[in-house]
Formats: structure tokens, sequence, C-alpha cells
């Protein structure tokens, strides 16, 4: 029995109230993967090891190999993950010989051909990156966050992470120009055009694709842990309560702990012991949570 038909059986939904599940497994999530049950999960929020990184623990995969090592779990990804769902990888390139490695970029190309869409890349700007000096380059102060999907229709509630408008409006719109009050259309031919009187009103606007967020964390017993605001960020934007969120490469379980503080179902796969037990000791398999009306957002389907 698939690891997901065996949860979904031991759901038990009784007035009012209702269980959310966290399991945290054990193994290579190559393998246990397989053992998921076909188009079940929502959203997939991962950070792999990187190239060369993590030697101990994970074999510190080279960079030449790197996207041969990750094209058997991006399939078994694409095949749990639900037509509607995402996954949003975080990943970055590595220096080799002086030079970026192009490994992301094949990874992109090899998972498009698996059926992929690389829907949308979103920027992790790391506000707290680590000071250096290196001769031919400055320190790297943010990752990638590559968004990927089955079809160009899947579920995205924009409203849940929407953000201040801030103090420009106030002076803005204070005084508008007959230009602002009617749609201008870009001088370059774009087709692209504004209305700026659309957003008298309004104090609230949609996010840029760049996150905005410290590296820092509570968990300092993992060699790469991501805060836990970015698995957060994307479940509001991508998930309802009682969705279910996976993560091959769990760790000290960072997207588990949200998941289930935010009342999702989770998933969490990892290789090392000594990691899989931190994360077991700080999940409860099953939570009770009262059923509540929730606020119902329209899909975005113009993706």
């Amino acid at each position: 029995m698939r690891v997901c038909e065996s949860l979904h059986s031991n759901l038990n939904i009784t007035p009012p109230g209702k269980e959310i599940i966290a399991k945290a497994l054990l193994g290579d999530c190559k393998e246990v993967l397989k053992t998921i049950e076909d188009n079940s999960i929502d959203l997939i929020v991962t950070s792999p090891p990187y190239a060369d990184s993590r030697s101990n623990t994970y074999g510190g995969v080279s960079p030449g190999n790197y996207v041969e090592w990750f094209l058997p779990i991006s399939a078994e990804l694409l095949r749990v993950m639900k037509p509607n769902g995402t996954f949003i990888l975080n990943i970055k390139e590595k220096v080799v010989n002086g030079e970026r490695h192009t490994y992301v970029i094949e990874l992109i190309l090899e998972m498009r051909k698996q059926g992929w869409l690389w829907t949308e890349e979103f920027i992790w700007h790391k506000k707290n990156c680590y000071p250096g000096k290196w001769p031919n380059r400055f320190r790297d102060a943010w990752e990638r966050l590559l968004q990927f999907n089955k079809s160009k229709k899947f579920n995205m509630y924009q409203e849940n992470v929407m953000v201040s408008m801030g103090d420009w409006a106030k002076s803005r719109l204070r005084n508008l120009s007959e230009t602002d009050k009617t749609r201008d259309n870009s001088k370059v031919g774009s087709g692209f055009g504004k209305k700026v009187a659309n957003w008298l009103d309004r104090d609230k606007v949609y996010p840029t694709n760049v996150l905005h967020m410290a590296t820092e964390c509570s968990n300092k017993n993992h060699s790469a842990v991501f805060p836990e605001f970015l698995p957060e960020w994307f479940m509001k934007l991508f998930t309802k309560e009682g969705n279910w969120v996976l993560d091959p490469f769990m760790g000290s379980g960072t997207t588990i702990k949200v998941a289930q503080r935010m009342l999702r179902n989770s998933i969490g796969i990892e290789v090392s012991k000594e990691y899989y037990e931190m994360a077991k000791s700080e999940i409860k398999e099953k939570e009770l949570w009262l059923l509540e009306d929730q606020p119902v957002y329209e899909t975005n389907r113009n993706w």
C-alpha cells in the first residue's frame, strides 16, 4: 500500500474536528517517493544538497553528475504531484574553476523534457549573507527558487501574500494627473499599460518575485536550514488548509513543522537518520484542529 493511500485511510474526520497528518519517512527519497500515491501532493517545496555540498551527510554529488542524479527524483516528484500542484526548488549554482557551473540551467532544460513547465523563478534575497572577499566576485546574497508545474492552470491564491502599499502611495496618489486617470500605454510598444487611479483606496498590492528574508532560523543543528518564512510563504500562495505538502529532502524538518502549524498535511523524507530523528522528535504525527469557515479565493487561471 502506498504511503498516501494509507495516510488517507487513517484520517478520522469527526466533526467539529479533523486530523492533520505530519509524516516523517527515513530513507533515500528516490526510493521512498515510489511508495507515495500518484497525483496526491498539492505543493512540493525543498532544498536538495547543492553540488559538492554536505558530503558527509548526502554524499556530495559533483556538478558534472548533478543532473543525472536529480532527474530520477524529479520524475517521481512529477508523478506524485497533483495536476494543479506546484513544485518549488531552492537551488544555486556552484563556482567551479573560477566560473559558475551550468548544472542548474542544464537541470531546468532536462526537467522540461520530463514534462515539467518552468513557470516562474523567485529570488530569495538573503539579507544577512555571510561577509567575505573574493578576487573576482562579490558575496552571494541570493538563491534561486524555481517554480515548476504540470499544467498552465494551477492553484494559486495571490491574495494570501499581498503586502502593504507603503508610504510612497500617500504622495504619489495625492495629486493625480489626467494621464494617471486613464490607461497610459507603454511608450515602447510592449502593449502594457497602467492606470494609476486604480490604486486609490487600496492599502495592499501584490508582491514581487523577490523574497527578502534572513538566513537565520531557530534550528542551528542542521548545516543548511532555510528560514521558516520561506516554506510558509509558498504554502500561503499555493495551498489551502488540509492540502498535502511534501519535502523530499526534509533535513531537520522545517517544512513539516511549518505545514503542521499552518494546518496542512505533510510528508517529509530524509536519508540521514540523525536529522530524521531530530525532525521526528519535533512534530506530532496527528493533530486535531477545529473546522471553521475559511475565506475563499479565486484560483489564478491566467498564468
